[in-house]
């Protein structure tokens, strides 16, 4: 014990130019070590296969191309849900690929009794799944080895998807590496070996959300045999049996994902995560002043210009501190001269700005109105009059939120702000100049 004690923790050890650490994850086939990358100044994970892998003819060439299918995926997937891949070295003698180091263990901590997570947590989780999946569909790649081992949670509780060496491109309909996959999340269609899509994920992400809220597998058999035998031809019971107190939204969810029928089962990610949200806001899983919850915020948001840069976890950080209000037609939300330190933007409905009587200009959706008292280091004071010219649907953002935001989020609304700001003086630069022309012509 003491000698692999002394080789998990040896800090002497080196492989190419990382300085390894300790060993923070072992598997069947592969060695996880933290390690430090004194180029890059920063921690890494780097996954190694194991020598006598390497040296079984078979297994050996199998696990050098997952290694080669997902570091050729490095430059494609970038998303921040999905772990970064740095490095890899893959010889006849020694395979290994490094990657962003993520600190906060993996789902598979979370799939069985007493350690389930909250079922608002587990929506959450699973529906930025399905955006990070979403996006790799986009590019044409399937995962098709999803399973809780294969998601990794962040030290501040947000997640990123691992291990893509079994992915496929679905253009050509043609899988790089057979004979991989984890079977007891393995849809229909991949049990039997039949081409596949990005709906072989979905089927995947269906069983693990089945798990993290049940606490067991929908399936469990004591061979593979009848594993496959129930997979295709069994249905299980609903998540709900074995937790109670679920919403029958979410047994629904889960029926739809992990639907035997390719034609019933959700046909696209979208779908998956509308659904997902759904089942979030009417579940009112966490006591919220907005009429929402954070997931459907986040779809919302989504789809306003004003958010249009910010990435996934800087929206779902504004989805959880952001209110939606309902005004009708006619209401006052800010006056000339009055303070005020919060920032409208417009999802439904238009906005009349004006100033001393004068229309200056109409909002619309995506728009925003109070940037200036958010950016103002004093008094906070309002410089127009914005009523509402219909009926609106509104995000209000109080400033305080803003400021104390993480960084990353704060900054990117500050790069809106400019935006908008430089839009808006161009504008009265060019009214400006038609009066000056206009006095010209009639002086």
């Amino acid at each position: 014990m003491e000698t692999r004690r002394t080789e998990e923790q040896d800090p002497g050890r080196t492989l190419g130019r990382y300085q390894l650490r300790r060993i923070i994850g072992r598997g069947s086939t592969s060695t996880v070590w933290l390690a430090w990358d004194p180029e890059m100044q920063r921690e890494v994970a780097i996954k190694v296969i194991d020598q006598d892998v390497l040296n079984d003819r078979t297994r050996g060439k199998m696990h050098r191309t997952l290694l080669i299918n997902e570091a050729s995926l490095a430059d494609k997937l970038k998303h921040p849900h999905i772990v970064s891949i740095f490095d890899a070295v893959i010889g006849d003698d020694q395979a290994w690929i490094v990657m962003e180091h993520v600190a906060g263990g993996t789902l598979d901590a979370h799939t069985q009794r007493p350690f389930l997570l909250p079922v608002e947590r587990i929506v959450e989780l699973m529906f930025k799944c399905t955006r990070a999946l979403d996006y790799a569909c986009q590019l044409g790649i399937t995962h098709r080895d999803i399973k809780p081992a294969n998601i990794l949670l962040t030290r501040d509780a947000d997640i990123k998807l691992t291990d893509f060496g079994a992915a496929m491109f679905t253009a050509n309909q043609r899988t790089q590496v057979e004979g991989v996959g984890s079977p007891a999340y393995m849809s229909p269609q991949q049990v039997r070996e039949m081409p596949l899509n990005h709906q072989t994920d979905i089927y995947s992400l269906g069983v693990v959300l089945y798990q993290l809220l049940a606490g067991e597998l929908p399936f469990q058999a004591s061979n593979n045999y009848s594993l496959v035998y129930q997979i295709i031809n069994v249905d299980p019971p609903p998540p709900s049996v074995h937790r109670t107190g679920l919403p029958p939204a979410l047994d629904a969810v889960v029926a739809r994902a992990m639907h035997k029928d390719i034609a019933l089962r959700y046909a696209s990610w979208s779908d998956f995560t509308h659904d997902l949200a759904q089942a979030f806001r009417n579940r009112r899983l966490k006591p919220r002043e907005q009429e929402e919850g954070a997931a459907e915020q986040f779809r919302l948001l989504r789809t306003l210009s004003f958010f249009a840069d910010f990435s996934d976890v800087e929206l779902w950080e504004v989805a959880r501190f952001a209110r939606s209000e309902r005004v009708a037609a006619g209401t006052l939300l800010m006056k000339d001269g009055e303070q005020g330190d919060h920032l409208y933007v417009i999802a439904e409905g238009e906005l009349a700005v004006s100033k001393f009587g004068r229309t200056l200009t109409i909002l619309t959706s995506g728009e925003c109105c109070g940037e200036m008292s958010i950016i103002a280091r004093d008094r906070k004071l309002r410089a127009n009059d914005v009523q509402a010219s219909t009926d609106c649907l509104l995000f209000v953002i109080d400033g305080e939120r803003i400021r104390r935001a993480s960084e990353t989020c704060r900054m990117r609304f500050y790069e809106v702000f400019l935006q908008v700001l430089a839009g808006r003086l161009s504008s009265a630069n060019a009214r400006l100049a038609d009066s000056w022309r206009d006095t010209r012509e009639h002086g």
